[in-house]
């Protein structure tokens, strides 16, 4: 497995085998930030086809709740792995490689949110050295393959790495 970012021609392959349920491609929104520089997006790869992708959005959450409590803190955003392949580490390495680049920029912490009733992956970030710093509800919305608009509130707790204790 390797972890690279994203590329515009990684967006193809993307959508094949990580596709989005919006008609838009949210690999191509991501991407698109990664290019105004608001964000790196990472991709795991296993035998040349994308095993998953995590985006580190460099100015942090945007929910007031969690910018009351963290500022600015980067935050590790859409992290997701090939339903078939989830539990063989490739989380971890995302989450490794995001955390890698924020060291590399000095950074003193990285964040991310994890849905309430997603009590597998918050476990996943308690071991990894995570702890929760604020609750908040993510709104977000998108339009489906079928024209409709599609409103989503979750409920969610905000963790933190302190980077600079955690020594690696």
């Amino acid at each position: 497995m390797k972890i690279t970012a994203c590329r515009a021609e990684d967006l193809v392959l993307l959508d094949e085998h990580l596709p989005s349920a919006s008609a838009d491609s949210h690999h191509a929104a991501r991407f698109g930030r990664q290019e105004a520089g608001e964000s790196t997006y990472l991709l795991a790869w296993r035998d040349g086809v994308p095993a998953g992708h995590a985006e580190v959005r460099w100015n942090g959450c945007a929910a007031p709740e969690v910018r009351r409590a963290v500022g600015a803190c980067p935050e590790i955003n859409g992290l997701a792995v090939a339903g078939h392949l989830r539990s063989q580490g490739i989380g971890s390495a995302l989450i490794r490689a995001a955390e890698d680049l924020a060291r590399g920029r000095r950074l003193p912490a990285i964040g991310l949110g994890v849905d309430e009733s997603n009590t597998r992956a918050a476990a996943l970030y308690e071991r990894l050295g995570y702890r929760p710093v604020a609750r908040y509800v993510d709104r977000w919305a998108y339009v489906d393959r079928g024209g409709l608009r599609v409103e989503c509130a979750d409920s969610c707790t905000f963790l933190v790495k302190e980077l600079a204790a955690s020594g690696g």
